[in-house]
């Protein structure tokens, strides 16, 4: 029983331990220079400072991303539909000035142990020292921001009439490998009645 227990232990430890960057999504506007720069030190600055961050671009200007908009407008208490609106964590932030990345930093790190930390510490060190350098060493950090694809009807009606055109093509191939092997069966076969 004992065994067990200090098993327990230590598989808690290792997993209650292990605490993640919060992941942000930003709720943008193209035609906004706020979300631009929000957008341009997520993308050059904390996606190398901290290795685990995933980031959520949701363009707000497409009508299927406006009522999560306004969902998350509503959480996080705005009265206006300003952007743009970063939510890291459990941390809501309007709008975007470079005075701002201290607390956007922090929002991040609020869940993270000391030393996921210190590992963010380092790469900002890293990245003010030679940040073309850190970025050619980790140029996969990028892949970490991804655009929320809007679902629309048009991609439905794209998915069905994929579907049937992938029915009719594997039913057309079908059919060929059939003739095929009836013919070849029957050359077989004929072969085979000549030889009597």
């Amino acid at each position: 029983m004992k065994k067990i227990s200090v098993f327990g232990a230590l598989i808690g430890a290792m997993f209650g331990a292990t605490a993640y960057a919060a992941d942000i999504t930003v709720y943008y506007s193209p035609t906004c220079p706020h979300c631009h720069h929000a957008r341009d030190f997520i993308s050059n600055n904390l996606i190398y400072e901290y290795p685990e961050l995933n980031v959520t671009m949701v363009n707000v200007m497409e009508s299927a991303n406006r009522p999560e908009f306004m969902n998350t407008l509503k959480k996080c208490k705005y009265e206006s539909g300003g952007v743009p609106v970063l939510v890291i964590g459990e941390k809501c932030f309007q709008g975007y000035a470079d005075s701002m990345a201290d607390d956007l930093r922090a929002a991040v790190e609020a869940d993270m142990t000391d030393a996921a930390k210190s590992i963010a510490a380092e790469n900002k060190k890293a990245i003010a020292a030679d940040a073309d350098a850190f970025k050619r060493a980790h140029e996969d950090r990028p892949n970490a921001i991804v655009e929320r694809k809007v679902k629309s009807a048009n991609d439905d009606a794209q998915k069905k009439n994929n579907k049937v055109a992938k029915k009719t093509d594997s039913g057309w191939v079908f059919y060929v490998i059939l003739v095929a092997l009836v013919v070849g069966l029957g050359f077989v076969l004929t072969r085979k009645g000549n030889k009597k």
